[in-house]
């Protein structure tokens, strides 16, 4: 052989063996197998009554051999598992959690899946372990990139929580091969599809819950029809943000937009605060006018009535009338002014200078006056 004179084969000099730890037949020897089964036979018969295996003690062995076969079709279940009993690969019947039974291998088996477990799929970011920093997340933009109905960009972070359905068991098994990665493709589809209809302001502000609710409906819509056997039982949006690169931009519109709808509020404000008040002045006007408006026609009519009735009575005895008149007119005049009565007949005014001021001697005789004059 050409590497006969190296010593020790292909891989190098001196009795080792592939790996360099020494000769191959240095290492323990293999059992005997002939050697074992005689000497298991010998126990054996040691074990049995007359030292020999006769019929009745292979009936023994064998009913020792069904009961270890009987005894292994026992499993538990835990409690967040539920258990799926095949018959020769097909599936007969679900199991509760706790201790159960089914035919010994290979007529039946089971299978326990975490049928009860609440399970979470992060998509558009990761949850990275650090020893120094504890748990961050990082940003997946190939997943949380989407474009908006009205051709915008948006970054979304979501999380989606499912499980196995109650009676859905034997399809998560045997209809999906690999459920967690279809559940994710089937929420980012989903997501995208609800993003691509909606607008990017009620995306940001406070169409989250209606996004989140049609998401997890498409999504079970979807699970549905390939008979998967996964209930959505939730989806949350974690962030939702334009693209880094536009991010600042995107705020300085955001507080644009914010001190004009502040503006609008204040405006609105002082409008719901003087239009209420002119309303009331001019209702205040309008009911002064009306009530002018009443008095004065009622009062014409009164004197219009009076009238008419004074002429009625002046029709029957003018003379008495025109005294009455007369008289009521120089009462209503000469009620309101200063007054002096002179009886000139008696001629106890005979004496009276006519310019004098008699006004002034009325004003002067009154008792608040500490004086009295006279007047020539």
């Amino acid at each position: 052989m050409p590497w006969s004179n190296q010593g020790g084969g292909p891989w190098g000099s001196g009795p080792k063996g592939p790996w360099g730890s020494g000769p191959q037949s240095s290492g323990p020897t293999p059992p005997d197998l002939e050697d074992m089964l005689r000497r298991g036979q010998d126990k054996l018969r040691s074990v049995m009554p007359g030292g020999n295996l006769g019929g009745k003690g292979f009936a023994i062995v064998l009913l020792g051999a069904v009961l270890l076969w009987g005894f292994s079709g026992f499993f538990r279940v835990e409690p967040d598992e539920l258990g799926v009993v095949l018959r020769f690969g097909k599936e007969v019947r679900e199991v509760q959690p706790g201790l159960n039974y089914h035919i010994p291998y290979p007529i039946e088996t089971v299978l326990t899946p975490k049928a009860l477990r609440v399970n979470r799929i992060d998509i558009g970011m990761r949850l990275v372990e650090d020893i120094r920093r504890g748990s961050t997340t990082r940003d997946v933009p190939e997943e949380s990139l989407m474009l908006t109905g009205d051709e915008n960009i948006v970054d979304v972070d979501f999380t989606v929580f499912w499980r196995i359905k109650p009676k859905g068991v034997g399809d998560f098994l045997f209809n999906i091969q690999n459920p967690e990665g279809t559940v994710k493709a089937v929420a980012e589809s989903a997501m995208r599809e609800v993003v691509g209809r909606s607008e990017i302001q009620p995306i940001l502000t406070g169409a989250r819950q209606n996004i989140e609710t049609g998401v997890q409906e498409l999504m079970q819509k979807v699970l549905d029809s390939y008979q998967a056997g996964v209930l959505v039982t939730q989806v949350q949006m974690q962030k939702v943000d334009p693209p880094t690169q536009v991010i600042d931009s995107f705020r300085d519109v955001q507080a644009a937009r914010a001190d004009l709808e502040r503006a609008q509020n204040e405006a609105q404000t002082y409008a719901n605060r003087v239009v209420p008040e002119a309303r009331g002045r001019a209702a205040q006007i309008l009911q002064s006018a009306e009530a002018y408006r009443e008095q004065t026609v009622a009062e014409a009519k009164g004197q219009a009535s009076r009238f008419s009735q004074v002429y009625e009575q002046y029709k029957k005895a003018p003379d008495v009338t025109r005294e009455r008149l007369y008289l009521e007119t120089m009462e209503r005049i000469f009620s309101g002014t200063d007054k002096v009565i002179l009886d000139t007949q008696s001629g106890a005014g005979g004496g009276v200078v006519p310019f004098l001021p008699l006004n002034e001697m009325r004003r002067q005789s009154q008792p608040q006056q500490p004086q009295t004059g006279a007047s020539r």
